[in-house]
């Protein structure tokens, strides 16, 4: 097959890029700062992801599938108003740049990846479990992901399947949310982010990149599907796991007045807050985490040994 990802260059993407690569599919990584060459064996194509298309667009028409995960990092910095404008329109932008490929192509393709978050469901201390069909919540990151989720929609009218991956936290070593919280610990300073009650749906990269592939191939597969284990853990077990894990304490807590200090509303929405996620669409078409306790996949991410799947 011939595969598209948009927004190849992040963490998920290369990793997606070289298990489709591994699998014999032929591989297109559009991306905005390229020179057209080739990066583990997948090609690269630059693109301009601004609610039009362009020559880019070519590579759209015969495509078998389309994988989404063009926008800005959440948390990559404080949010500003500016910030947060940039985080609704790289995110709008590129869907909507790609829904017009998709609309302009003479063979379109059959499947469509859309990426999303768990932050849809809303970020709050409560322990009630949120599956596929919940609502969203009413934060920034739930309008954002509600406006993301809803700008990939048009390209079901043009006979696309559409899958909407909403992604828990990853772990990874190479880069995510996992090496910045295992920082302090490796120093001995680590502990539980505030209360420590907000629950952390997460799930290991390999099954992550695992769970796509099976939705690109997984006829069944459609709508929302949540890419979390199946246990999420409170911040408070993650971060005594992860200190484990690591051979470290997990003892000094990190104050939320602190955060909220540092970091503003995405303290509140991203550290203090959480949602306890549960993949049953996935389990219910047959899909299997290879990494659904936490003990098992902390440690294999720590390590870096990410293995492809058969």
């Amino acid at each position: 097959m011939r595969i598209v990802i948009a927004g190849g260059s992040g963490l998920l993407g290369r990793a997606l890029a070289r298990r489709l690569v591994d699998l014999a599919h032929d591989v297109v990584i559009l991306s905005r700062r390229t020179s057209g060459s080739t990066r583990d064996n997948a090609r690269e194509v630059a693109w301009t992801p601004d609610g039009s298309i362009g020559a880019w667009a070519r590579e759209i028409d015969g495509a078998d599938a389309v994988v989404n995960l063009a926008g800005a990092g959440i948390a990559d910095r404080r949010w500003t108003p500016a910030r947060k404008n940039q985080l609704k329109s790289s995110r709008i932008a590129s869907t909507r740049s790609l829904v017009l490929a998709v609309q302009a192509a003479s063979t379109r393709p059959g499947v469509f990846i859309q990426g999303s978050a768990i932050g849809y469901y809303g970020s709050s201390l409560s322990d009630r479990i949120h599956d596929e069909a919940s609502p969203p919540g009413s934060d920034f990151l739930s309008r954002l992901a509600v406006e993301w989720e809803h700008e990939a929609q048009p390209v079901v009218a043009f006979g696309c399947r559409l899958v909407v991956i909403r992604t828990g936290i990853v772990l990874s070593r190479s880069g995510g949310a996992l090496p910045p919280m295992a920082r302090p610990f490796r120093l001995f300073v680590g502990g539980r982010i505030g209360s420590g009650r907000q629950y952390m749906s997460w799930v290991s990269i390999d099954d992550w990149v695992a769970l796509v592939t099976w939705a690109i191939d997984t006829p069944a597969a459609q709508g929302p599907i949540n890419a979390t284990a199946a246990n999420p853990v409170t911040n408070a077990e993650f971060s005594a796991t992860l200190g484990r894990a690591l051979g470290r304490p997990a003892l000094l807590p990190v104050p939320a007045f602190a955060l909220r200090l540092l970091f503003g509303e995405m303290a509140e929405t991203v550290l203090l807050g959480g949602q306890r996620v549960a993949p049953i669409k996935a389990l219910a078409l047959g899909f299997r985490f290879q990494y659904d306790d936490l003990q098992r996949a902390l440690p294999h991410a720590l390590r870096g040994q990410h293995r492809d799947r058969e």
